[in-house]
């Protein structure tokens, strides 16, 4: 095995009627001819993402006081799921403390009370919608003035480019408050309001070890040294048929300024014009194709489910395929994600068995994948994410070592702990 260092380095939808929409049901189902109930309350159907963010560029402008006015019905009926909002007196207010859920769930609770700190997403999102304290009268201009300064554009800058983001991912924020509280009893809500509640401690299961080989043949040796650790971000990595991306089992791939794989890959396969202004996010449109054409649309898959994609623009540095992999699933408070060691081992057998079954599509033949050191990022210690990942591999590779590997880490320490746990025996 060898080791090398590299350096690191949509326009909006028409906005139609506000009518309810009828997706697939979520939540348990209850007695023949009744809703979906969770923590005892009936639900209607969770909307998709797409009619939320509708909802919300609606909102934009008129911004808290458009509540009443122009009604909602999608986002109203993912407050009642939440258990934001029980009838039609507090609808409203519901759906204001559903924003405001979604704003802490995109800040990760790093938001400073007057927005001026925490999260760049998170802060625009707050700006944009008026959720700040002394923000609610301000006027749509003047919000979305306070939102563009939080990247340093201007406010048409704004308007064209970061706003469409901003809004798309507080639709998916949202809807990953209402499917926390759908999974678990919803938490009471304190009587200054949800700023107030604080966050559950769990204490965390150990993770266990990958299984230990104590007979059988070892590992080719020709297939050991078809492992190469990088020192990298991975899509700076040039001419490897496929990369691996680690998501959520939503498949929502993370922020474009962020820099964790998803991410990362997401802006770097992006079509831009000559402006640098993105007119095609690939990866992300995509994967929604996918979840539409399977039915899954605001549904989560299984974990461990891999989905093919285009490159986009990294086809340009030589990568044929992105392999989405499923690994991180929501946390009971919607704070954040986990991943089950087993599951990112099953997905990086469902990457191999995916390209085994693509190889030949093309000229010449696959042979490479790049696999990030997943679940690392998500609750997983990075010395145990760095075990298992390398204990699949292994796995595949002593099945058909005909594979060349790949697997990058960001950070020389991380890198380590690949090139330890890929050479172990």
């Amino acid at each position: 095995m060898s080791q090398e260092t590299h350096p690191s380095s949509s326009a909006p939808e028409p906005l139609g009627p506000m009518s309810p929409e009828t997706p697939p049901t979520s939540g348990t189902a209850g007695p023949l001819g009744e809703p979906p109930r969770a923590g005892g309350r009936a639900l209607l159907p969770l909307p998709g993402a797409e009619r939320l963010a509708a909802e919300l560029r609606a909102l934009r402008r008129p911004g808290l006081s458009g509540l009443r006015t122009l009604r909602p019905e999608a986002l109203i009926r993912v407050a009642v799921a939440a258990g934001l909002c029980g009838g039609s007196g507090d609808e409203a207010a519901g759906v204001e403390m559903l924003l405001k859920a979604g704003v802490r769930h995109l800040g990760g609770r790093t938001l400073s009370a007057d927005g001026t700190r925490g999260d760049p997403l998170a802060r625009a999102a707050a700006h944009t919608f008026g959720l700040l304290p002394d923000w609610r009268g301000v006027s749509g201009q003047e919000r979305r003035k306070a939102a563009a300064a939080v990247y340093g554009v201007t406010s048409e800058r704004f308007r064209k480019s970061q706003e469409q983001e901003v809004i798309a991912e507080l639709a998916l924020a949202v809807l990953t408050v209402a499917r926390s509280a759908i999974t678990g009893p919803p938490a009471p809500v304190p009587a200054g309001g949800p700023e107030e509640a604080a966050p559950s401690v769990r204490t965390p299961d150990p993770v266990p070890d990958p299984p230990t080989r104590l007979t059988g043949p070892p590992l080719p040796a020709a297939a050991v040294h078809r492992v190469t650790v990088h020192v990298a971000s991975i899509e700076l990595l040039r001419d490897i048929d496929i990369l691996v991306s680690s998501e959520n089992i939503y498949l929502e791939m993370s922020k474009t300024f962020r820099s964790t794989v998803s991410g990362s890959l997401r802006r770097a396969a992006a079509i831009r014009d000559e402006a640098g202004e993105t007119v095609d996010d690939v990866l992300a449109r995509e994967l929604v194709e996918w979840m539409r054409a399977h039915g899954r649309s605001g549904l989560p898959v299984r974990p461990g489910t891999v989905v093919p994609t285009s490159p986009g623009a990294l086809a340009q540095r030589g990568v044929r395929r992105i392999h989405h992999a499923a690994v991180a699933s929501p946390t009971s408070d919607g704070h954040g994600y986990r991943v089950d060691p087993h599951v990112l081992a099953e997905a990086v057998s469902a990457s191999f068995r995916l390209a085994r079954a693509e190889r030949d599509r093309y000229d010449p033949p696959l042979s490479s994948l790049c696999f990030p050191l997943l679940g690392a990022g998500h609750g997983l210690p990075p010395e145990k994410a760095a075990r298992w990942l390398c204990w699949a591999v292994h796995e595949e590779l002593s099945r058909d070592p005909s594979w060349t590997v790949h697997l990058v880490a960001q950070r020389p320490e991380l890198a380590k702990l690949l090139t330890a746990a890929s050479s172990a025996p």
